[in-house]
């Protein structure tokens, strides 16, 4: 097994690991529960973990996890509802059409 990356908190490090796993890189999280031990251990050691079952697969999930950090934000006007959607979203979440082209 090979250690990835530290994830920021579970919810984050939950969703990069079921992004990897859908990539064929299969993927587990560690120390998801050590939270309850800050203060007693260093912050940055109680981080949940991101780690790969192969190797090999190290530069391609790097690569994905990188490309996952840096959608296009985004801030548009809902044509038909007029909510303003801001983020990396394509459908209003209010009417749930889709962000004019």
């Amino acid at each position: 097994m090979q250690r990835l990356i530290q994830a920021p908190n579970i919810a984050i490090a939950t969703v990069w690991c079921d992004l990897l796993c859908e990539a064929g890189m299969p993927a587990t999280v560690q120390r998801q529960y050590l939270s309850s031990a800050a203060g007693q251990l260093p912050p940055s050691e109680c981080l949940p973990e991101i780690w790969l079952e192969h190797g090999e697969h190290l530069d391609r999930a790097r690569t994905l996890l990188d490309a996952l950090q840096r959608l296009p934000q985004r801030r548009w006007a809902c044509p038909s509802c007029g909510e303003i959607v801001e983020g990396g979203f394509e459908q209003c979440w209010n009417c749930g059409a889709l962000m004019p082209r």
